[in-house]
């Protein structure tokens, strides 16, 4: 029993790991954006272009990456996910052309959640116990954070002893080349790892064969989409996860912010960044724990409120204020986004969703609420080209606060209508008692 258990906190170790390590490498922008906008020569117009190529890559996968892992291993969409992006990682490393750095962000794009994010999520459910898969999804979240602020510590260690104090093009090129092979290396190590040692589930397989088997089909029904379309909370989910996602985003801009507008080198900001970082895993152990004592909803509506203001204050605050205003605000923004993070998913089991219909309505509940991934470098564009590249970052927060301002009123009315829900319910099952 104790070889089981420990096999399987292995295996979901390695999960932790794969999750935790697959995406730092896509978003390295959140702490060295001004570098590698010198390095490959590009604009941030073109920058926010690659991410909205990223974007697309990601809306298209999420809906079809549960059918993707309903019928084949988890296990080999998992490594072979890692395997790509660490080879894909090294490709970048060389520096390319701004046409193959768009193919190289939408090969990332496909293989870290087409490929990848059912699988994972499915991996997980598999590997838990009943009793277990509050801790384990909850564990899944806060040990992507320390996993990605390990990494990113690691990585700013790399690229400042290789910096120093120089200014120059060829030593800036040489640190960030060097921090895209350490993450390169970590996933293509990870996913060997992966290959080796994560247990196929076998009866799975054969069971998703069986479901698959034109024999055992049952004839298409349109009833299975209405009854996600029709349920009211399903949509409002995906609003708050909208909303509070283009929240998120505002982390990776931050340390652009830093550089560009408070005029702090980028050793500094890379530090910064990485103790924001560090506030993923506390925001979200922190965020499910005031969850489950003050209530879910209300935790992420403050955590929103002060978003918020957090946000207004950096956009609005003068720049001449000390360098420490600036690194405590940044920071207690980030601890609010992970709270937020950590906390949005979590009202899955107020939605009233029948277990036959769950996987596709966290699909398409996906699918809303990351179409930011799209729409956010669209939006910059705009704002970096009305309003300049100082202007463009004040801009972006306010639209951020005014978006968290907007998550909030969707989770008033969501708690609301969990309420009016649940009363009607006990109102009925005492009609039944009394009747």
């Amino acid at each position: 029993m104790e070889t089981k258990s420990f096999s399987r906190y292995f295996q979901f170790f390695l999960i932790i790991l794969a999750a935790g390590s697959i995406y730092p490498l896509i978003y390295l922008k959140t702490n060295y954006q001004e570098t590698i906008l010198e390095v490959f020569d590009i604009s941030l117009a073109d920058l926010n272009g690659i991410f909205s190529a990223l974007g697309v890559a990601f809306i298209l996968g999420y809906f079809p990456s549960g059918w993707l892992a309903d019928r084949f291993s988890s296990k080999k969409l998992i490594f072979i996910s890692l395997l790509v992006c660490g080879l894909t990682g090294i490709w970048f490393a060389q520096v390319p052309s701004y046409p193959i750095v768009i193919v190289i962000f939408t090969i990332w794009g496909l293989f870290s959640v087409f490929t990848f994010w059912s699988a994972h999520l499915k991996l997980v459910k598999l590997i838990s116990k009943k009793e277990e898969e509050g801790r384990f999804f909850g564990a899944l979240d806060g040990g992507k954070g320390i996993v990605e602020a390990i990494l990113a510590s690691i990585a700013i260690f790399i690229f400042s002893s290789i910096l120093g104090t120089s200014s120059e093009y060829v030593h800036k090129k040489e640190a960030l080349q060097a921090v895209v092979y350490m993450y390169s290396a970590v996933l293509i190590l990870v996913s060997i790892l992966f290959l080796i040692f994560v247990k196929e589930d076998k009866s799975s397989i054969r069971q998703a064969a069986s479901a698959s088997n034109p024999k055992n089909k049952t004839k298409f029904d349109i009833k299975i989409f209405k009854k996600i379309f029709n349920n009211k909370f399903v949509w409002l989910l995906g609003g708050i996860i909208f909303t509070s996602y283009i929240v998120a985003w505002s982390v990776y801009y931050l340390g652009g912010f830093l550089q560009t507008n408070i005029k702090i080198n980028a050793a500094t900001v890379g530090q910064v960044t990485v103790i924001m970082l560090w506030m993923r895993p506390i925001g979200g152990f922190l965020g499910g724990f005031l969850g489950d004592k003050f209530g879910k909803s209300n935790i992420l509506i403050a955590a929103l409120g002060m978003s918020t203001i957090l946000l207004f204050a950096v956009a609005l605050s003068p720049i001449t204020l000390p360098h420490m205003y600036y690194y405590i605000l940044i920071v207690t923004t980030g601890l609010m986004v992970y709270i937020i993070r950590g906390l949005y998913w979590s009202l899955l089991g107020d939605c009233n969703i029948k277990e036959e219909v769950l996987g596709l309505s966290i699909g398409f509940i996906s699918f809303l609420g990351y179409l930011p991934d799209i729409l956010i470098p669209v939006v910059n564009i705009y704002f970096f080209n009305t309003y300049g590249d100082h202007g463009g970052y004040n801009a972006y927060f306010i639209f951020c606060a005014l978006a968290s301002v907007a998550a909030i009123m969707i989770t008033v009315i969501f708690k609301l209508n969990v309420k009016k829900r649940n009363k009607r319910m006990i109102g009925t099952a005492e009609f039944n008692i009394t009747g």
